[in-house]
């Protein structure tokens, strides 16, 4: 099993069940997201990306299928905000510790508020990335949020 990342270690630390899936990531014309779904063979609304806004200039972390968009109106709902934003590529590693294309929710550098679509619940594991591109983790979505203090709402769109 691929080790060496934070959100490896904060998943074993924690004891939680998962299993980590290691793949080729190229430069394609697909997103990292939809290109982890092909090269995984599973489909796109069941490989999930992390992905960072601001609501009302605070970061907040949104968690959301690779074949759908982070809704910038349900999120600054969910977080209890007016306003939200994505946040500047460069905000977001300095904020996770991760580089885009491999953000995960776990093991970050710093604990910001966490939402997870609602469409997770669905599944009894999903896929999401487990620090660095070309290495997923799958997870039941009840231990992501366990384990994040995610709560699970319509955020996508």
């Amino acid at each position: 099993m691929a080790k060496g990342t934070r959100a490896v270690d904060a998943l074993q630390h924690a004891g939680i069940s998962f299993t980590v899936h290691e793949y080729h990531a190229d430069d394609s014309d697909l997103s990292y997201g939809e290109a982890a779904a092909v090269a995984l063979g599973v489909g796109p609304d069941r490989v999930f990306k992390t992905l960072v806004a601001l609501v009302d200039g605070n970061p907040v972390v949104g968690i959301v299928p690779v074949s759908r968009h982070l809704s910038m109106k349900k999120v600054a709902k969910a977080a209890g905000g007016k306003k939200a934003t994505m946040a500047e590529p460069s905000d977001a590693e300095r904020l996770t510790g991760y580089v885009v294309g491999g953000i995960s929710p776990f093991g970050q550098k710093r604990h910001l508020p966490m939402f997870l679509d609602v469409s997770a619940i669905a599944y009894d594991t999903i896929f999401v990335s487990a620090g660095r591109r070309g290495l997923q983790v799958e997870v039941a979505p009840a231990d992501l949020m366990g384990l994040t203090d995610a709560d699970a709402v319509d955020i996508a769109e």
